[in-house]
Order: structure tokens, then C-alpha cells, then sequence
């Protein structure tokens, strides 16, 4: 066997030429990997007497600790060396001209978010968000969704391991409802009018569905807001975010959990094989879904039914857009293509704006 002060010095000094990052990684297997020759010094502890084999055994240990120290020492100098040298090596000449490269698209994701936030702040709504990871009692129980609804089902909602700090399971939004109860929940008491947008998920993936989208919802709640308000906000809005001035609007009778009464919107079209034209005809098309907020809600967020209501509405922005703006397949919003954004996108000073407006 080697004598440990001997091996000492003769790894420390090898340790010390490693001139790069790799050189040390060499030098650290040659020392301490399996067939390294402090590795091998220990296997052979046992072929000595008990006293000899217990005087060897800690100097080679000290022999250990000091190569280790000594490789990460000198492994955090050769890192900052390195990176010092890249720095020097990729140096940018900030007073360079810019480099000829067409300019930027907004995503039409973007783009519809935006003409929908100015048409409803002309109405006199403001924007509230919340967070994407919800709880329990935000996403499904304030909302009068009972335990048995299919949406609180595993196979499609996207549920986080844990509770909250009040216990309630942990669930990324299915939609951008939990805003509105976190709205209704903050204010001591009405009047409330604020419009929801953002991103949600649940689990579906097709042509006409995907894992994470977007959505846009809208509340109102005081002491005189009745359905012929909804009506006329949503009417309202579907001509002016179409552009099409006597678009015909439809309301029917439809089921939410979390209003009463409630109904699906349409828009008037027409259909001529794969062509879609919004605007007259005598096809309809579903475009959103709407309705009184139901007294258990208002109960749930500490606000009296008896004294107050309003009205709640939701749709989806990439069906809007695909709609307007004559885009076949959700699917494609998320491919990062930049040829499919070239088409679709929209230049940054189009951006929609209260003074611009759309």
C-alpha cells in the first residue's frame, strides 16, 4: 500500500494541474471512482491486522476529505474561470443596428382578449383575475355544484396533490368562475360589475377542445339588474365584437348550476357547406352561455338575495376567434408556428385601446 501521506500529495497536486472542468472530472474518477487509487488503498485495509488496519484506515478518510475539499475548491474556481471566459467570449456590441427580421404578431388570443375587455369597459366593467390553482370551494362549491357533478369527477378536472391552508383540495381552475365568487366574497357589499378573463384547464384534447383555454366571464350584482340588462349587454356585445350592427341575437332556455334562470346565446349565420358567415341567415350558431345569479351563490359569498341579484355570463376566446377571425382548428393556437402566426396575428399598433377602441 501506498503511504497515505505519499498518496496525499500526489492526488492534491494533480487536483491542482486539472486546468479544466474536465481535467478535474478525470482526475476526481481516478481518484475516488471504483477503480480509483484511493478506492483501491481501501479495499485493501482488510488484508492488515487490526491496529495496522485501523491507523490506515483513518489516515486514508483524512486523505478522503482533504481530495474532496480540495475537488470542489478547485471546481468552483474553474467554473467561475469559465464563465468569465464565456462572458468575454459572447460579448454583445449593444451599437450594433437591429437585425433585419420581420416584425412581431400578437396572438390572436390576445388580440380577441383585448377587443373584448374595451367593448365591456365602455359598458362600465372592470377587470378582476385570480389565481390559476384554485381550491375546492372556490372552483365547485360556491358555485352550487354539488359533490355528484361530472365536472368534479377525476377524469375531467386536473386535480393538485395537497389541500389549502383551509383544507379545501387544491384543482386548476375549470373555469374563471372562482373570480367572480373571490369578487363577490372581497366587497362588504354591492354594486359589483366586473368581467373575468383568463386561462383555465380541464381535460380534453380534440379539434374543438384543448387541456388549457381561455375564457371571459361577466358579473353584475346590485339591487335593480334584471334579465332584460343581460340581455341587452349581451346583444350589445355580440354586435359590436362581430361588427355587425343588426346581428340577430337569440336567447334559449338552457341549465347552469350556478344560475336561475338560465340560457345559451346565439347569433344569427349562414351555412353553406364548410363556409360560415356571421351575420343574417337562417342558421344559428351558440356563442355563450348566461343567466340570473342563483340565490345559493349570492348565499355562499355572504350577499342577501333577498336584497340583491345579477346576472352572470361566460364564453370561451378561442371559439370567439375562431369564429371571427376564420381559424378551423383550436389546435393550432398552441402549435408556436410562426408561419400560421404570420396569418393570423395582428400587428402591435393594432392593438385595440379605449381610445382607438376596436
Amino acid at each position: 500500500m501506498d503511504e497515505p501521506e505519499e498518496l496525499k500529495r500526489s492526488l492534491l497536486s494533480e487536483v491542482e494541474a486539472a486546468q479544466t472542468l474536465d481535467d478535474l472530472e478525470q482526475v476526481r474518477v481516478s481518484a475516488l471512482g471504483k477503480k480509483g487509487r484511493l478506492t483501491q488503498q481501501m479495499k485493501q485495509l482488510g488484508q492488515l491486522d487490526a491496529d495496522e488496519r485501523k491507523r490506515v484506515g483513518q489516515a486514508l478518510n483524512t486523505v478522503k476529505d482533504a481530495v474532496q475539499n480540495a475537488i470542489e475548491t478547485r471546481k468552483a474556481h474553474l467554473a467561475d474561470a469559465e464563465l468569465q471566459a464565456r462572458l468575454e467570449r459572447e460579448r454583445v456590441d449593444v451599437t450594433l443596428p437591429a437585425r433585419p427580421f420581420d416584425m412581431g404578431r400578437v396572438h390572436p388570443i390576445s388580440r380577441t382578449i383585448e377587443e373584448m375587455i374595451q367593448i365591456f369597459g365602455a359598458m362600465g366593467f372592470r377587470v378582476a383575475e385570480g389565481p390559476h390553482v384554485e381550491d375546492d370551494f372556490h372552483n365547485f362549491t360556491a358555485l352550487n355544484i354539488p359533490p355528484e357533478h361530472p365536472a368534479r369527477q377525476e377524469h375531467d378536472t386536473f386535480y393538485v396533490e395537497g389541500t389549502g391552508d383551509d383544507g379545501h383540495r387544491k384543482v386548476l381552475r375549470t373555469h374563471t368562475s372562482p373570480v367572480q365568487i373571490r369578487a363577490m366574497r372581497a366587497l362588504e357589499a354591492p354594486p359589483i360589475r366586473v368581467i373575468a378573463p383568463g386561462r383555465t384547464f380541464r381535460s380534453d384534447d380534440d379539434a374543438t377542445h384543448s387541456p388549457m383555454f381561455h375564457q371571459i366571464e361577466g358579473l353584475v350584482v346590485d339591487c335593480k339588474t334584471h334579465m332584460g340588462h343581460l340581455k341587452g349587454t349581451l346583444i350589445e356585445f355580440c354586435r359590436a365584437f362581430f361588427g355587425v350592427e343588426d346581428l340577430p341575437v337569440q336567447f334559449r332556455p338552457s341549465y347552469f348550476p350556478f344560475t336561475e334562470p338560465s340560457a345559451e346565446v346565439d347569433i344569427g349565420c349562414s351555412k353553406q357547406g364548410n363556409e360560415l358567415k356571421i351575420g343574417k341567415g337562417g342558421d344559428w350558431l351558440e356563442i355563450l352561455g348566461c343567466g340570473m345569479v342563483h340565490p345559493k351563490v349570492l348565499e355562499n359569498c355572504g350577499i342577501d338575495p333577498a336584497v340583491y341579484q345579477g346576472f352572470a355570463f361566460g364564453m370561451g376566446v378561442e371559439r370567439a376567434a375562431m369564429l371571427k377571425y376564420g381559424i378551423p382548428d383550436l389546435r393550432t393556437f398552441y402549435d408556436s408556428d410562426l408561419r400560421w402566426l404570420r396569418h393570423y396575428g395582428f400587428l402591435p399598433i393594432e392593438t385595440p385601446s379605449p381610445v382607438k377602441g376596436l
